[in-house]
């Protein structure tokens, strides 16, 4: 095996504006460090992916939920990066990047009508929240539990004024939406899929 030792490589008719190409197709190429653009780090894969929850039941509307939140903790579970943060309900997230955000609540009908509303609500001004995106269902016997997604793709290109708040409408005040922090009933999970 032979080593090249350089400093630098460039393109031998435009002097750093041509195609350089390593290796051939169907070669394997092995970089042992950090291989970098313009002096960042190329970081592929996804880079952060966590998931909160509801700890207590959520009796009615709330608009925001604002309470009763945690990152889950039990179970085995596993998030990857760093934290999103939560405040009153509105959630900021820790680096720009699209993220996947889903929101999955359970609901239990315990009134004599039966719905819910699930909405996630962003904001690209820390201001001004609109209904991102919305489920609906319901159960037709009492004491019935049922479930339903909602989910949002979001650019954050800013993490001061890009932020999420999730909302749930029930049909009758006595419905409740469950949560436990023991495992997982009503959640809402956050995935970086790459950079804005």
């Amino acid at each position: 095996m032979s080593k090249l030792f350089v400093d630098e490589i460039v393109h031998q008719s435009s002097q750093g504006s041509g195609t350089i190409t390593i290796g051939a197709s169907g070669e394997t190429i092995n970089v042992v460090g950090t291989l970098q653009n313009n002096g960042a780090a190329l970081i592929s894969g996804i880079t952060m992916a966590q998931q909160w929850r509801l700890t207590a039941n959520l009796v009615g509307d709330a608009n925001p939920i604002s309470s009763n939140l945690e990152i889950v903790d039990t179970g085995g579970y596993g998030g990857i990066g760093s934290s999103m943060t939560e405040s009153s309900g509105t959630f900021t997230f820790p680096s720009t990047g699209i993220y996947l955000i889903n929101f999955n609540a359970i609901q239990q009908r315990l009134g004599t009508e039966d719905y819910v509303q699930t909405y996630i609500l962003t904001t690209t001004d820390n201001s001004s929240y609109y209904d991102s995106a919305s489920g609906y269902f319901g159960a037709s016997s009492a004491s019935a539990l049922q479930s339903g997604i909602t989910d949002f793709m979001f650019d954050v290109t800013n993490t001061s004024t890009h932020k999420v708040r999730f909302r749930v409408r029930q049909a009758t005040t006595s419905n409740q939406i469950l949560g436990s922090s023991n495992f997982n009933y009503t959640t809402m999970t956050f995935i970086r899929l790459g950079d804005t």
